[in-house]
């Protein structure tokens, strides 16, 4: 939903009905995560994608449909190697998408939902995907014999008061519940599960009994974390610095650029840096917010600045911390951080020198080699070429947070 939010709200205030379609359950190689969204405007305007390309026609055409209908449906699509030029997916995998109506009662939980996320406020959106059964079954169908499979899911197959296609809007523990699926037990219920689901940063189906019970197995809602992106603090105002902010901004992160020399760290040098702060960068980072998704990038190339930063970088949750430098800067680095107190382990994590072998010279290349790195890092990745590897292209993420707890089925993107 995040990303085609805004084109939702747009058409909600030109007065115009639309409906969204959202990739709630994959299998195999399927080409887009859980929480992949397409949504058409009456118009037949399409914003999103929920697979690439390979069902997007007739995803369109069911979404059209539905918005006649005013009613729910669950759509399975797959299909087989040798049925790669059927409706379906040529890549084997299967998707399990819902495709439901915008109420007008939706157009307002969703510009609630902007606001949050244009204030940084984490924020799961919950959706009824109807009974827990077919096609929503814990097993996917058949390759081949999943393509255009599809049901209904109006109030008369939903159990209880909830439809499927109703919303609501959970915020973190301290944060509020808006809208209602029907009960005070199962809106107290679904805020709960949402909430172990949304600390996780996870997308996935949890299973609930009709009013709420969280050893029931009637009722499946869709919960999709929506939290603030990532953030990027990138060391030293140089060349190769301005790369990789522009990387960063491409890959979905909150850039920030650091530096002591004002004649350096300047908006005007780094445009699509979110924020330039000139600070000694240690004194900085020291009571800047790092989280375990946050990325810090030391290219400084300065002892003065690197050895203190990197003292303070590594004994902090930051999913990755790499340092620019050739391998004798990187001995001399280590030997000081050592002397500093820092321990094997804490060293351990520092990435340097900074990036993936590929070869590259120039500060683009540069930026795209520690890009590598970094989404390796988050996925497990080998970094080898995938023609060499065998198994998934998409594996699941060797550090990837804990499910929550209670019956969710999460998928993992990629």
């Amino acid at each position: 939903m995040r990303d085609v939010l805004p084109a939702v709200l747009r058409w909600a205030g030109q007065g115009q009905a639309c409906a969204v379609a959202t990739v709630v359950r994959t299998w195999d190689s399927a080409p887009r995560p859980a929480g992949a969204s397409m949504a058409v405007a009456a118009d037949g305007e399409v914003a999103g994608s929920v697979s690439g390309g390979c069902v997007e026609g007739a995803v369109h055409g069911v979404a059209l449909e539905v918005l006649a209908s005013g009613t729910a449906r669950r759509v399975t699509y797959g299909v087989s190697d040798d049925e790669a030029f059927a409706v379906g997916l040529t890549c084997g995998g299967v998707l399990e998408l819902l495709v439901a109506p915008v109420t007008a009662g939706d157009v307002a939980l969703l510009a609630a939902m902007a606001g949050d996320l244009r204030d940084e406020r984490p924020v799961a959106l919950v959706t009824v995907v109807g009974p827990a059964g077919p096609p929503g079954a814990a097993a996917p169908p058949p390759a081949g014999e999943a393509t255009g499979a599809e049901e209904a899911t109006g109030a008369e197959a939903s159990p209880g008061p909830a439809r499927p296609g109703s919303r609501v809007l959970v915020g973190p523990a301290d944060g509020p519940v808006r809208g209602s699926l029907g009960t005070a037990r199962l809106d107290a219920a679904v805020a709960d599960a949402a909430r172990g689901v949304l600390a996780a940063g996870r997308a996935g189906v949890v299973h609930l009994g009709p009013d709420g019970e969280r050893r029931g197995d009637e009722l499946a809602v869709f919960v999709e974390s929506c939290a603030p992106p990532p953030r990027l603090l990138v060391f030293g105002a140089i060349d190769f610095a301005a790369a990789l902010v522009r990387m960063g901004r491409f890959l979905g992160f909150r850039v920030t650029v650091c530096d002591a020399r004002p004649l350096f760290a300047t908006a005007a040098r780094f445009p699509d840096a979110d924020e330039v702060v000139v600070a000694w960068p240690h004194r900085w980072l020291a009571t800047a917010p790092v989280d375990d998704r946050t990325v810090v990038c030391v290219l400084t190339h300065d002892p003065k600045f690197d050895v203190p930063l990197l003292e303070v970088a590594l004994r902090t949750p930051a999913a990755y911390v790499g340092a620019m430098g050739s391998r004798r800067t990187h001995e001399t680095r280590l030997a000081a951080l050592r002397a500093a107190g820092l321990t094997d382990a804490e060293l351990a994590r520092l990435s340097s020198p900074i990036g993936l072998d590929l070869g590259g010279r120039t500060p683009e290349e540069t930026a795209v080699s520690i890009a590598a790195e970094v989404v390796a890092r988050r996925w497990g990745g080998s970094g080898r070429r995938l023609s060499e590897v065998a198994g998934p292209v998409h594996a699941a993420a060797a550090g990837a947070p804990p499910a929550p707890s209670g019956p969710v089925e999460a998928a993992a993107g990629g």
